[in-house]
């Protein structure tokens, strides 16, 4: 699989996401099965490589990882609102 970047990054939103976890305070295992409760099947090992950028973020993961970690979409794009 072709990897595309944006300004020089590939997967942008796993930094965001560590960020909005440890600020919550959570272990990755915890994320893991707050997503679990939303049907997302994630795993430690799958934040843990989603935080390093190693794993691609699909967009009802992304929606369901902002209602997880409290944080609007936009935040987790690194985007504002207006």
């Amino acid at each position: 699989m072709k990897i595309y970047t944006y300004e020089g990054k590939a997967y942008i939103v796993g930094k965001r996401i560590k960020k909005a976890r440890i600020n919550l305070k959570l272990s990755q295992e915890a994320l893991a099965a707050k997503m679990q409760l939303k049907s997302i099947e994630m795993s430690q090992k799958g934040i843990s490589r989603i935080e390093k950028q190693e794993r691609l973020v699909t967009d009802y993961e992304l929606l369901a990882f902002s209602e997880a970690l409290k944080v609007d979409i936009y935040e987790l794009l690194g985007m504002s609102k207006n």
